[in-house]
């Protein structure tokens, strides 16, 4: 079942062509794209195998059920999938341990989006304990609601979580401005009609049409998300 949890209130972004922003949350507004990688290669290590660089290419950014999938048919392991699922989150809440950093300019363009009232959402591929472990660093208050992989039927890198974002945000997808990291988020977002900023955390995004590559969340603002759905510079 489908699950989306509220903020205190609904924003609205009157007189701009920006309806919504929707975030991804792992290796995009926080740095926690390395502590699953940890995760996979330590509860891998305790079965028996190890984990190359290459495979990490393969899992960044993807949901658990299709990482976890890929990494136990690559290696062979001995585990169910249910089983595998259950060790790595909670090798990655272990790893955390209660404090997340957040990526730089992260918390500056929340605080943007809430000051001008942007309705904001959270769309992530992590279960929706994760997410809320999460948000205890990132902040609830800054999203009129968060989507969680765990909660629909198909997750990224298929549109859902987008179109479902959009949708409980009373947007467009055309009208919303997508900001992820892997080629799994923009996949996603695309594939919804939204327009795409990726930030690259460990493999790199070439543009494309309706798509903008930047360096770091410092290089985003409000201005610059609203340019990129209005198409002027």
């Amino acid at each position: 079942m489908t699950s989306i949890v509220p903020a205190l209130d609904t924003r609205t972004a009157e007189g701009s062509a920006l309806q919504a922003v929707l975030l991804d949350m792992d290796g995009t507004l926080v740095d926690t794209e390395g502590f699953w990688w940890q995760a996979e290669v330590g509860v891998f290590a305790e079965l028996g195998h190890v984990l190359g660089e290459e495979h990490r290419e393969v899992v960044i950014g993807g949901p658990m059920t299709r990482s976890a999938s890929y990494l136990i048919q690559a290696t062979g392991a001995d585990i169910t999938l249910p089983e595998l699922s259950l060790r790595l989150n909670n090798r990655f809440e272990e790893l955390v341990d209660g404090h997340v950093p957040l990526m730089p300019g992260a918390s500056r363009l929340l605080l943007e989006l809430a000051a001008h009232r942007v309705p904001t959402a959270l769309v992530s591929a992590s279960h929706r304990r994760i997410i809320d472990r999460v948000l205890t660093s990132i902040g609830q208050e800054h999203f009129a609601l968060t989507i969680a992989g765990d909660e629909v039927e198909r997750t990224k890198p298929h549109p859902d979580p987008y179109l479902l974002a959009a949708a409980g945000l009373g947007a467009d997808p055309a009208r919303c401005a997508v900001v992820e990291d892997t080629a799994t988020g923009v996949a996603a977002a695309e594939a919804a009609g939204c327009r795409v900023v990726a930030v690259p955390s460990v493999v790199p995004i070439e543009p494309a049409a309706g798509r903008t590559v930047v360096r770091s969340l410092e290089d985003v603002d409000l201005p610059f998300l609203r340019s990129i759905v209005t198409g002027t510079p």
